[in-house]
């Protein structure tokens, strides 16, 4: 199956959060997250291989982490949905441009 793996990765982001936030139960957002890396990795090696798809993973991780410590700064809203943009535009770059 093929799908856009830029709108997995930021949809998981947002959703994992917004998850946890709501229901107070963080490891049910990490569920989310989880999920929807190993979706989006699926895809990835599929069309782009294991080095590509280890650069996105750590994009992917990365964005998680970040997004973090950023919050303190811009705030939660900000710093999610920025993560997830950037995140969704390398992800976009990097395997969803490629033809099936």
């Amino acid at each position: 199956m093929r799908f856009p793996t830029a709108a997995v990765t930021a949809g998981s982001l947002i959703g994992g959060w917004q998850l946890a936030r709501r229901t107070g139960n963080r490891p049910l957002g990490g569920a989310v997250l989880a999920a929807g890396g190993v979706l989006a990795g699926r895809e990835w090696v599929r069309k782009t291989g294991p080095v590509t798809t280890g650069a996105l993973v750590a994009t992917y991780v990365g964005a998680f982490g970040l997004s973090h410590p950023l919050a303190k700064k811009i705030g939660p809203w900000p710093s999610v949905l920025a993560v997830s943009a950037v995140t969704a535009a390398v992800s976009w770059a990097a395997s969803d441009r490629r033809a099936g």
